[in-house]
């Protein structure tokens, strides 16, 4: 009874997803992702603002053990995007039984893969922590904001593959459920660990980790529902077709979050070497709370996107190319209109929102105010340059979605940074990301005209 329910619920959402308009349809599936996304970029935020009351240190040593989570989210997004994109092709092509051993060999095996992790970086944490850029007076804070974090790897890096699996089959209701319970419960626990119990930045590293694995069991209860399809250790099937098949569709984001690793660490030792004297940490921290910042203006494009990537799975795996297109279209359009009046308001009350994190230091406020300024000059390219790269990642074009992820973090911003800083200083530094942001526009721009007019000509043939 529960096969043929869970059969009956497939096929509606089959019908759903390859019949209904595509703007609604895009817009429904995209209010829970991006409820998601802001409940997550809310939370990090939350973690730098009662860090923030502690000392600059503190929040420099969270903004270095970010890269770390930035290797989390590398992993957890490349067996999550490649496993959920074959997942919505699956089912497109109504292929269950491939669907279900990909969920179970995407979900294991970054499990596996975080515990090993966590377990190697905890023996060598302080050196991880001085590699990734921390000073002698930011490493006591980055080490307490890490050990806690190592502990809960498997659980945070298999949490993104479980939310992306469920995203990507059309059901975001149940990733948000999961994402979202995670994330208020660390709001909550932040203050009581930090300041009530008196742990500091050991508190704020407890409280992700004890929210992160909540999230993680809300999520797996989430898979287990009817219509979903369910995560079995007897399918788990690490075999060299699925792995083949995972690093298709997660190669583009592994590649991304890989490059956001190093530009973090180059970006904090470059903030290091060029800020004032005496103000290392300040700089350190500021360039921190900007990427706190620009990741929450982010989250609703990126949160949009996702809303987009299933409908475009399940229509191409079905050959309804023009509704791809049209999808595509309208997510590039919403999302650049968004971005303009984003950017805008962001803009001009850059000093304000830098203040809100750590008001009582003014060399921080300047820098992260001029950084947070520069990027907003280039937040209306970035419409076009995420929803390209998301069609070529959920469609299986591999290596043209990897180079254009790869622009914006890697290509462009590491020689920014390195060139930029040694011409202009710290000045150079906060313009880099708005110049690469310029330069992954126009790589872009090129990929997604082909792109377009692919989809035409496939929609011509087939009809």
């Amino acid at each position: 009874m529960s096969n043929i329910n869970d059969e009956r619920k497939i096929n509606e959402r089959y019908k759903m997803m390859t019949e209904q308009p595509v703007r609604r349809l895009i817009l429904r599936m995209a209010v829970p992702t991006i409820i998601s996304m802001l409940v997550t970029t809310i939370y990090n935020m939350v973690d730098s603002f009662y860090v923030g009351h502690l000392s600059t240190e503190a929040v420099a040593g969270v903004g270095v053990s970010f890269a770390y989570m930035a290797f989390i989210n590398a992993c957890g997004f490349f067996f999550g995007h490649g496993s959920g994109n074959y997942i919505s092709r699956a089912l497109g092509a109504k292929q269950g039984q491939n669907a279900g051993r990909m969920a179970a060999t995407g979900f294991f095996s970054p499990l596996i893969l975080g515990a090993i992790a966590g377990l190697i970086c905890m023996i060598f944490i302080s050196p991880l922590s001085r590699a990734m850029g921390a000073t002698e007076s930011i490493l006591p804070y980055a080490n307490d904001y890490l050990r806690f974090i190592l502990i809960a790897t498997p659980f945070m890096m298999s949490s993104l593959t479980l939310n992306n699996q469920l995203r990507l089959q059309g059901n975001a209701r149940f990733g948000m459920i999961g994402i979202a319970s995670g994330a208020i419960l660390n709001i909550i626990l932040d203050p009581i660990f930090i300041f009530v119990l008196d742990m500091g930045v050991s508190g704020a590293s407890l409280a992700t980790a004890v929210s992160q694995c909540f999230g993680w069991c809300v999520l797996l209860w989430g898979t287990a529902r009817p219509g979903n399809v369910h995560i079995k250790p007897k399918n788990f099937t690490p075999t060299l077709y699925y792995y083949k098949e995972i690093t298709r569709g997660g190669l583009p984001s592994l590649a991304r979050q890989a490059l956001s690793v190093v530009a973090t660490i180059s970006l904090n030792r470059m903030a290091v070497h060029y800020a004032l004297p005496g103000n290392e940490a300040s700089t350190v921290a500021a360039f921190t709370i900007v990427s706190r910042i620009t990741m929450f203006c982010f989250a609703i494009v990126i949160g949009f996107g996702q809303g987009f990537q299933p409908v475009c799975g399940y229509n191409y795996g079905a050959k309804l190319y023009a509704r791809v297109k049209e999808s595509y279209m309208f997510c590039i359009t919403l999302s650049t209109a968004f971005l303009i009046v984003l950017g805008t308001v962001v803009y001009i009350f850059a000093p304000d929102i830098i203040s809100w994190f750590r008001g009582e230091d003014p060399e921080l406020i300047r820098v992260g105010s001029q950084a947070l300024r520069w990027q907003c000059i280039a937040f209306p390219l970035m419409g076009l340059c995420t929803c390209t790269n998301m069609l070529f990642q959920n469609i299986g074009y591999t290596w043209q979605a990897t180079m254009l992820s790869m622009c914006r973090q890697g290509l462009y911003f590491l020689p920014a940074v390195f060139i930029m800083s040694w011409l202009w200083g710290i000045t150079g530094l906060e313009a880099a990301q708005a110049v690469a942001d310029v330069c992954t526009f126009l790589t872009s721009l090129p990929f997604a005209i082909w792109i377009s007019r692919k989809l035409n000509a496939m929609s011509q043939h087939n009809a």
